[in-house]
């Protein structure tokens, strides 16, 4: 059937990044079809849906984020050392596939209600997640980590490759679930597990590759320490600085690092909300994007930022580039609302199927209400939406022509049963806490 969503504050986030006033969406299937501004199309049979002014836009992207970690969100918070103290002893315990798709079912609901398509996960279990994914329609680039430190679902470098062919296996050629491989960081892989990894990615190019990358101090003083390099060279060194490589966080990278980046066609997520939370920095995000290198907005895991939705990153992303450059021309809010669409769409190696509202591209779509006081008066839609728009404010929610959200409601996944199975996790992570403190 086709679908017209018509009389829209239509923002395509194609190249000029234009606002079509009194904006129409033809969608037929899976896909739009055509776009345009005034009186749509009369096509017999068409199902048509009055947007009333409203913004409609493509829907955001998410390029790092650990979903599972919505069960140690708020946990310790205060405690200076809650890394060592609780969040490994209990992922070592608890983090199971079970505990994996209760914590990745609540954070997709979180990230569908808030108007978040397409994200990219690396975490444990990560077969679960990509089911989580599927079933919830949402679209995803699910990393298998691999790293040295003991983790839940593999004692060997050997076992995580085992779980990562797993997860091939199941969603290769899968139209919204992509298998990906994730080794961790420089430092929890070192250079001859990521050269493994980067010759087993000379076998499978369709397999994406994602990594943590000069994030914080300590990782800078273990590759001075034990290579005598910058992080950025160590990865190089060991052959996996290439095309296509999500490289989250890029806080600690200088000039020569990011003309090495560039040059080697990498991708960058950025989390500014959780760099800042964690006292870590600010990215160079302006200077990698001159450079050329694609830079998208993540939430990183929620234990980290704590929320799943862009809305709560658009500020700190453009804040803490003006603060560097002292001045309110930085990272102006057009730049961001690209950041999380179509940029990010390009740093999921997606830009060609979803990012921006084009005929030809996959019917990824959301409608923003604008009734809210707080939104008006509107003088520019993207200043709006950096500066004073809320995850609540997205109404309805569309992926590949298929409703996720209507008026409000997942349709996808059942919100009693997701936060049922939430809370029982949560109520043996509060037991586990009270005994760990007890003991000490």
């Amino acid at each position: 059937m086709t679908l017209l969503l018509t009389n829209a504050l239509l923002l395509p986030c194609t190249p000029d990044m234009p606002v079509i006033e009194n904006g129409w969406v033809q969608v037929d299937g899976e896909t739009i079809t055509a776009t345009g501004s005034g009186a749509p199309p009369a096509i017999p049979g068409a199902e048509t849906i009055d947007l009333s002014g409203d913004i409609l836009m493509p829907g955001m992207v998410n390029p790092h984020c650990h979903i599972a970690m919505t069960l140690f969100r708020g946990l310790g918070e205060d405690v200076d050392d809650r890394l060592y103290r609780y969040v490994l002893p209990m992922e070592r315990k608890f983090v199971t596939p079970e505990m994996v798709r209760a914590g990745t079912a609540l954070g997709v609901y979180e990230m569908i209600s808030s108007g978040v398509t397409a994200v990219a996960d690396m975490y444990y279990f990560e077969t679960e997640v990509g089911r989580v994914i599927d079933q919830a329609g949402m679209r995803g680039v699910v990393g298998q980590t691999i790293a040295d430190f003991n983790p839940p679902d593999h004692k060997t470098i050997d076992e995580g490759f085992a779980l990562t062919e797993e997860l091939v296996a199941e969603f290769r050629g899968h139209s919204r679930v992509t298998p990906s491989i994730a080794p961790h960081a420089p430092y929890s892989t070192d250079i001859a597990v990521m050269n493994r990894v980067a010759r087993w990615a000379d076998d499978n190019p369709d397999v994406p590759l994602q990594i943590h990358l000069a994030e914080m101090d300590s990782e800078m003083e273990w590759c001075a320490k034990n290579h005598g390099l910058r992080p950025v060279e160590v990865v190089e060194k060991a052959g996996l600085l290439r095309k296509g490589l999500i490289c989250a966080h890029c806080l600690h990278v200088n000039e020569s690092d990011i003309e090495k980046m560039a040059h080697a066609r990498v991708c960058v997520a950025h989390n500014a909300r959780s760099n800042a939370k964690a006292g870590r920095g600010i990215a160079p995000v302006e200077a990698m994007r001159r450079a050329g290198l694609p830079v998208g907005i993540g939430t990183d895991g929620p234990m980290s930022g704590n929320g799943l939705d862009l809305f709560a990153q658009f500020g700190p992303v453009t804040m803490f580039q003006k603060l560097l450059g002292h001045s309110r021309k930085p990272m102006p809010v057009v730049e961001v609302i690209r950041m999380a669409t179509i940029e990010g769409a390009t740093v999921l190696g997606m830009d060609d199927r979803i990012g921006s509202i084009e005929p030809g591209k996959q019917a990824d779509l959301v409608h923003i209400d604008l009734s809210a006081p707080r939104l008006q008066p509107i003088y520019d839609p993207y200043a709006t939406l950096v500066y004073s728009t809320l995850a609540d404010d997205v109404r309805d929610v569309m992926v590949a022509g298929k409703w996720l959200m209507r008026d409000r409601e997942v349709l996808t996944l059942e919100r009693k049963k997701v936060m049922r199975d939430a809370l029982q996790v949560a109520s043996a992570f509060k037991a586990e806490m009270k005994r760990i403190d007890a003991a000490t």
